[in-house]
This record gives C-alpha cells, sequence and structure tokens, in this order.
C-alpha cells in the first residue's frame, strides 16, 4: 500500500445537465482542473458529490469515470460503503476498488447507529475488511445520515491492520486532529482536515493536507495553502466559511462558473437558492480572494 501524497484532495463535486443527468463529459474536464490547479489527489463519490442522491450504477460510472480520466496521474479515493448489511457494503467495495481507485473510503456511520458502541463498530470494520482482502482503506467522518467522530482506540486498532491510509476529519477539534496525527506517525496513514478554522495548525502539526469544500471554490488557493500556510488566507476562508456554505454544492458550481470553468448550476441535492444577494456575496468573494492568488 502506498502513502496517499501531502497536499491538497478535492472533496469532487458531480456536474449534471439541466434534466438532472450526469454530465460526465464535464466530470472529465473537471478532473483535469482540480489537477492543474495543484490536486494531489482526488476523492469522488463523497458527499459533495452528491453520492446519496446518486444511483448504485451512477456511483460506479462516476468512479469509473474519474479513475480512466486522471490515469495515474494522482492518486483516487472513493465512497465504497453505503448501508445494508456487511456483505453488500463489502460487495460493493470489492466493485469499487477494481475499478482501479487507490483506496476506499468507509463511513463509519454506515457500521452502526447511533447508540451503538466503539465495540461494535470495530466488530463489524472487521468484519468487512475480511470480505476485502488487501483493499486499503481509509474514514470519512460524514455529518450525514449522522456524524460520528473517530476515537483515537479506535483509530490505533485500525492503524495496526496496516491498510488504513486516509482519514478526513471533521472534529473540528484541533486536539483531536493532533492526536491522530500523533497516531498515525511512521506509518502510510495521512489525516486530511476539513476544517478551515484550524487548518494552519493542523498542517504544521503534521496533517498530510486538506480535503475541505473551500477548494471547490479555490482550488489553486488551496493546493498553494497546503504548501504554505498563510494565516491571511485562512482568515479570509474561516470569514467566509458560512457563505461558502450557502446553497451549496451551487454556490460552488455558481463561483467555478465564474472563473470560466463550464460546470452547470444544476443540483440533485434539495438547497437554499442562489438568490441574487447570494450572487453578489459570492461575486464579492471572488473579488476578494484575487488578492491571494500567485502574479
Amino acid at each position: 500500500m502506498k502513502a496517499l501524497p501531502r497536499g491538497f484532495i478535492p472533496v469532487m463535486l458531480t456536474p449534471f445537465h439541466d434534466d438532472l443527468s450526469v454530465d460526465y463529459t464535464t466530470l472529465r474536464l473537471l478532473c483535469d482542473y482540480y489537477i492543474d490547479n495543484g490536486a494531489v489527489g482526488l476523492f469522488a463519490n463523497c458527499l459533495s458529490s452528491e453520492m446519496y442522491e446518486l444511483t448504485e450504477q451512477e456511483r460506479l460510472e462516476v468512479i469509473r469515470t474519474v479513475v480512466n480520466r486522471t490515469a495515474g496521474r494522482v492518486p483516487v479515493v472513493a465512497t465504497g460503503t453505503f448501508g445494508g448489511d456487511i456483505d453488500e457494503m463489502a460487495s460493493f467495495s470489492n466493485k469499487v476498488y477494481a475499478l482501479g481507485v487507490d483506496a476506499i473510503i468507509i463511513l463509519n456511520n454506515q457500521f452502526v447507529s447511533v447508540e451503538e458502541s466503539d465495540e461494535v463498530f470495530l466488530s463489524r470494520i472487521k468484519q468487512w475488511m475480511e470480505l476485502t482482502p488487501g483493499v486499503p482503506f481509509g474514514i470519512y467522518e460524514c455529518p450525514v445520515p449522522y456524524k460520528r467522530l473517530v476515537s483515537l482506540p479506535v483509530l490505533q486498532e485500525l492503524l495496526s491492520s496496516g491498510r488504513l491510509c486516509y482519514h478526513k476529519d471533521t472534529s473540528l477539534q484541533i486536539d483531536q486532529v493532533k492526536s491522530k496525527i500523533k497516531a498515525g506517525s511512521g506509518s502510510r496513514f495521512g489525516v486530511y482536515d476539513a476544517y478551515m478554522v484550524h487548518a494552519k495548525a493542523s498542517l504544521e502539526a503534521g496533517a498530510m493536507g486538506l480535503s475541505c469544500i473551500q477548494g471547490n471554490f479555490f482550488p489553486r488557493l488551496l493546493a498553494d495553502f497546503c504548501l504554505r500556510p498563510s494565516v491571511d488566507f485562512q482568515a479570509f476562508l474561516t470569514d467566509n466559511m458560512e457563505l461558502m456554505h450557502s446553497a451549496y454544492p451551487t454556490s460552488a458550481k455558481y463561483v467555478l462558473q465564474k472563473q470560466g470553468f463550464p460546470i452547470s448550476l444544476t443540483t440533485r441535492r434539495k438547497v437554499d437558492p442562489l438568490t441574487e444577494e447570494l450572487q453578489a456575496k459570492l461575486d464579492h468573494l471572488l473579488t476578494s480572494a484575487s488578492r491571494y492568488r500567485s502574479p
């Protein structure tokens, strides 16, 4: 198992046609766009990809398209667990891995209910691992349908397998992030933080990189930030965090469109409308971001 690279791994958007069908042509261009703007890997079929709004066949086709277009230029990881029993989740994970991804991302909230213990979670993860022999994996603390944080004992247990390579942390707690970084020190494992408020501290503590929605507005700036963490740019993103979460992912598609990328604003997710007032705020955001761009 190879370690994933240090830097920005975007949580990919999914482009749609106006009739809500997946726009695979633009998806291919989006792969190039992320990579050309400094992404060191791609996270396909994630929450930003509207994974819960895709059918199983669409999930597989989206992942296949990303893997084929990327063609080994950067690693690709993709979510491979969606409800059902362990056998069903493992079967889908094996289908995803067969497409050529570098790691399967598991959603820890799909293995246990809110009330069930870490012991139950570990028991079921181990069953999944037995049914996916040798498959590298990562864990995403996805907030939907509910957020379940990965405790340090759970992380340490999974690290001992030698198969855990990626963790998208959404704890919003820098002390937890630092503890996870320390636990994975010396192994082919990386924490990729999702929270911009402490992103600089996370990177300086040894996080491998960032996997945050802000990169779907300004991928080049996030890639540069991973290499050279800036207090000013972190403050800019922190100050505008609520705005960038508004009507997301439509808002991100709007900002990409304004920067010249040919993506439709269409989404399957039920989000707030992109009002004229919100568009004006996003236009101002785009103008404000220009001062952080390299000459």
